[in-house]
């Protein structure tokens, strides 16, 4: 199978095209877009059987993408606008999987000490649980609340113990009828990092797009429903390199007008033989930009902060499927 090197559905979509150099469908996929304003545009991407699986080595469902432009200059409307349009797609996804009052859980995946790594810690900490007030406490909350627990396992180099072990015994417990998992995700473009939120409802299986695959989180694994949703924080540097090359070659063919040999090259794919030429010098690192701070903020804000923007709780708030 093709290294795709990338979480995102749309991208493997994109990369398969290119490399086997296709202009038209993929059988066995489906893609629709829709562009919501000139800053945000969402990609459905639909794979219907196995050869769309294969080709993109995703499993059979729906992956949606929310592409979010300069998110690193977004004022607090911008934010929340986003968080609608992420709200109202996991609200389609969750209703089309379970009844509105079912239990839900979230996971949080990730290491909060590393903050390319924190966003799933992040959003569980910010995400309003009401399983317990329901339970114990059920006339101080709404009565159309859904029951939400929540809880981010850590990482197997903390905890020496598999995530979806940790998972399994809080499902074999508490029984949520779906669960909702948060993690950052690796994309082959620069330009997606922190711009980009997959919701996807086939599970995921953490670490994959940076190659520490761990055991997978879904129904499969769980047998309950699984939603994942992730926003890619980190690149390696082959892709950073492979993206300045474009950029690079873009330029010189503005300067030289034409040039056989260059056009030739930008139509390639690079990323292989940028990444054979960095391996041996141990300079394939993952990267992320200096500011990820600020850009999981403003991303924490859209999934789920406790003020009135958060896409998670806004579902409580403006929606008639609560989600908490």
């Amino acid at each position: 199978m093709y290294n795709f090197r990338t979480d995102l559905a749309d991208e493997r979509r994109d990369l398969y095209k290119k490399a086997n150099k296709l202009d038209d469908s993929i059988d066995g996929i489906d893609v629709e877009n829709k562009q919501i304003n000139e800053n945000i545009k969402i990609t459905k991407v639909k794979v219907t059987n196995e050869n769309g699986s294969v080709a993109i080595g995703k499993p059979i469902g729906n992956y949606i993408t929310v592409d979010i432009k300069n998110i690193k200059i977004v004022d607090e409307s911008e934010i929340e606008k986003s968080a609608e349009v992420v709200s109202n797609e996991l609200k389609e996804l969750i209703g089309a999987h379970v009844q509105s009052k079912e239990d839900i859980l979230v996971v949080g995946l990730g290491n909060i000490y590393v903050t390319p790594d924190a966003l799933g810690p992040k959003v569980v900490n910010d995400i309003e649980v009401t399983r317990h007030i329901i339970k114990y406490l059920p006339q101080y909350i709404d009565e159309n609340a859904r029951p939400v627990s929540a809880i981010s396992p850590g990482v197997l180099g903390t905890t020496g113990i598999e995530t979806v072990e940790i998972v399994e015994g809080i499902v074999e417990k508490t029984h949520p009828k779906l669960i909702i998992v948060i993690d950052s995700l690796a994309s082959r473009s620069v330009e997606r990092i922190s711009k980009t939120i997959q919701i996807a409802d086939t599970g995921i299986v953490p670490g994959a797009g940076v190659g520490n695959t761990r055991k997978e989180i879904s129904e499969k694994s769980l047998g309950i429903p699984v939603i994942a949703l992730g926003i890619p924080t980190v690149v390696e540097s082959a892709v950073l390199v492979n993206d300045c090359l474009d950029l690079f070659i873009e330029k010189l063919q503005d300067e030289a007008k034409s040039n056989d040999y260059l056009n030739k090259l930008k139509e390639q794919d690079n990323y292989e033989e940028i990444k054979e030429a960095l391996l041996p010098k141990e300079y394939n690192m993952i990267v992320t930009p200096k500011e990820i701070d600020d850009l999981i903020e403003n991303m924490s804000k859209i999934v789920a902060s406790r003020n009135k923007y958060g896409c998670i709780n806004k579902m409580n708030r403006y929606l008639t499927i609560h989600f908490i």
